[in-house]
């Protein structure tokens, strides 16, 4: 699957390397209502090209999920700083 990487110099893997971690920094920065996104733009970071289709819960099932996600960031995160900032986009 990373056979691509044999194939690299030194400069290129120094490149793909500073390249991952600008995406890997930029999802990590995410904050606020960014948390819950899609994120193609990292995964398009790796070299195949494939359109994956995730699987959409219903609502129901989904807001659940919300949910217990928010509930985590609590038990993971009790001292985070909070918002009540809107969704605005």
């Amino acid at each position: 699957m990373d056979s691509d990487l044999q194939g690299m110099s030194r400069e290129q893997l120094v490149a793909e390397i500073i390249k991952l971690r600008q995406g890997i920094r930029s999802h990590r920065d995410s904050s606020g209502h960014e948390l819950c996104w899609h994120h193609p733009d990292l995964w398009a970071l790796l070299p195949e090209r494939t359109d994956p289709q995730p699987v959409v819960p219903e609502w129901p099932q989904f807001m659940r999920g919300c949910i217990r996600y928010r509930q985590s960031l609590d038990e993971q995160l009790p001292n985070a700083p909070r918002t009540a900032n809107p969704y605005d986009k």
